[in-house]
């Protein structure tokens, strides 16, 4: 919520940068609007692209700019309600591609988008997969702040928002009555100027707040002036731990509530609701159906550690030039949707194939896993793993003796995820089974370990991993990024690794040989890389494959193509790859799969 003037498309340009032109809506004290306007500010910082933020207000006002601007494209920071004079009729006389921000909707919403109004969307919704191929996303934005306020010596809560419905300001009270003799809750219900604009709803939000309480140790304090972005983060700073108890609000949009709560790095507590669906599988949970506020302000900003460090403003930027390279290099046809979603839906089938007997019936939402119950562990690098019996070959054929040796893991990840598993091929499990046990046991050995999947989406050993706790970073094309383009994001850092974990993807990677690269790139010295695929031996150039694999490995690719193509990086072990008898049969070829597990050296 920011009071501040936004930035004017009046600024000095460089002539050397496309222009790109922001457009939002002038009300300030609106959440979209001050989504614009925080998200503008730190685009003014790209050195691709000259973003220009422009307050508008008519479809005449943005003609006259655009007239004199020339942008490349235009950006809408658009809802229905704040720019309801966008049309498509204004749209189509303006031939530059038009790109929509979504801030409302989930899963379902983005994959039924077309180009009836805009030619693309952007989503800041980190939860969404890319099936639609007019659908873009970024991360959310972790405004700039310093905390020097000191902890107070009593409990804290505070929330803020605007008095619209289902915000559960009331709940805040009713919780902190419960766990607390003694605290203060801190309201901020400023009035909003698009849907409460004379306070009506706000009022009600607090004359039903002070009645609810009782206790005398109670203390609430609500104030309603509206704040600028940094007052915000000063109120946000003074509290002990922030709460925010919306009702599940199906259908919306992610909140921007949690971006400034993050900022001042304080405890948070959510509820279940969709629109922190983002924040669902941090470990320990921050939701207030899994934990109490004593233990949720006792685990601290630990749980969030690992996306304050995602939402950076260095990211979001790269995230919007890598969004517009794309879009100004497509070509700017205006065609329904329908022809995309037949080609989406195809390649989906192909690669859910070996996930679900029936390829059409898709998950188009990322499943997160339970917590788990209390008393199982947490920590996946615990000494106490012991895993499979028997001896432990890391470079092997994994074929029937394999998936009678890893038995009890499999068992194990259809406990964690019966969902997900219930949804694979039963004989290919074998591969996240290898993966999940050979991740916990390098980490077992390891203090502290920092794990990534690559080609996590619906990767079983990727969401058992994170469900035990496992600091693990998930990239994937249906879900943010491939490897190259991960390895090129701002706040990626090369060599830092101890585990990557990519289970059969590297057959259907076109350029197997810079993947490995760039797996090794990433790894710490001493890391470790565990890769599964499919494997024949006897497979030759021309031979059958299933139609989503570009080859199958053999010996030979592995030792004369592969490897010495990673001049840092030795095999784990003596390979056991023999296999004269592969005994996996899809998509009518009969071969079996194999472990690739290689570690980086480290420097003498």
């Amino acid at each position: 919520m920011n009071a501040s003037s936004p930035p004017r498309s009046s600024r000095r340009r460089a002539p050397d940068r496309p222009r790109i032109l922001f457009i939002s809506h002038p009300a300030v004290r609106c959440g979209v609007h001050q989504y614009g306007l925080t998200t503008a500010a730190e685009l003014r910082t790209s050195r691709r692209y000259e973003f220009l933020y422009l307050d508008c207000s008519s479809a005449a006002e943005l003609l006259t700019t655009y007239t004199q601007v020339q942008p490349r494209a235009i950006i809408y920071n658009f809802t229905l309600l704040t720019l309801p004079w966008v049309t498509r009729d204004l749209l189509h006389t303006i031939p530059v591609p038009h790109v929509g921000i979504l801030h409302e909707g989930t899963q379902r919403t983005a994959d039924g988008l077309d180009t009836d109004l805009f030619h693309y969307h952007i989503a800041p919704d980190p939860t969404l997969l890319l099936f639609n191929p007019l659908v873009y996303k970024t991360g959310r934005v972790i405004p700039r702040y310093t905390n020097r306020t000191r902890l107070p010596r009593i409990p804290v809560i505070g929330s803020f928002g605007f008095g619209t419905p289902g915000k559960g300001f009331d709940a805040v009270v009713a919780r902190v009555q419960d766990e607390f003799d003694r605290a203060v809750i801190r309201l901020h219900i400023p009035l909003n100027d698009v849907v409460d604009r004379d306070g009506a709803r706000a009022q009600a939000v607090i004359d039903q707040c002070t009645a609810l309480v009782t206790k005398p140790g109670i203390r609430l304090v609500v104030t309603q002036h509206f704040l600028s972005n940094r007052q915000l983060l000063d109120f946000l700073a003074g509290n002990s731990l922030n709460a925010f108890f919306y009702a599940t609000n199906e259908g919306r949009g992610i909140s921007s509530v949690i971006d400034f709560a993050l900022a001042v790095r304080r405890p948070i507590a959510i509820t279940r609701s969709v629109m922190f669906r983002h924040l669902f599988d941090v470990r320990p949970s921050v939701c207030i159906e899994d934990s109490s506020l004593r233990q949720i302000i006792r685990n601290g900003l630990f749980p969030l550690s690992d996306v304050a460090r995602e939402w950076t403003a260095e990211n979001l930027v790269w995230d919007f030039e890598r969004i517009m390279d794309s879009i100004l290099n497509r070509p700017l046809v205006v065609q329904p949707y329908h022809p995309f979603l037949k080609r989406v839906r195809r390649f989906l089938r192909k690669r859910l194939a070996r996930t679900s007997p029936a390829g059409d019936k898709l998950m188009l939402a990322p499943a997160f896993p339970a917590p788990l119950p209390p008393g199982d562990g947490q920590r996946p690098g615990a000494r106490s793993w012991a895993g499979i019996r028997g001896t432990r070959t890391l470079n092997r054929i994994l074929d029937d003796a394999a998936r009678r040796q890893y038995a009890p893991v499999i068992d194990m990840l259809s406990g964690l995820l019966p969902d997900m598993m219930s949804r694979k091929m039963a004989r290919a499990n074998i591969q996240q089974a290898f993966v999940f046990d050979t991740v916990r046991y390098l980490a077992s050995r390891k203090r502290s370990t920092r794990i990534l999947a690559v080609g996590s989406y619906e990767d079983t050993a990727a969401h058992a991993l994170r469900a035990l706790g496992a600091a693990i970073d998930m990239i994937d094309p249906l879900i943010n990024y491939d490897l190259a383009t991960f390895l090129r994001k701002p706040s990626t850092q090369p060599g830092s690794y101890d585990i990557i974990l990519s289970t059969s993807v590297l057959e259907h990677v076109r350029d197997d040989e810079q993947f490995l690269a760039d797996i090794a790139a990433l790894l710490a010295p001493g890391g470790t890389a565990v890769l599964t695929c499919d494997f024949n031996d006897q497979y030759r150039p021309g031979d059958r494959i299933p139609p989503e694999d570009f080859r199958f490995y053999t010996q030979r690719d592995f030792r004369e193509r592969l490897l010495p193509r990673l001049s840092d990086c030795t095999l784990a072990d003596a390979p056991a790859w023999n296999c004269p008898s592969p005994d996996f049969e899809y998509a009518r070829c009969r071969y079996t799969f194999a472990s690739l597990v290689f570690r980086k050296q480290k420097p003498r």
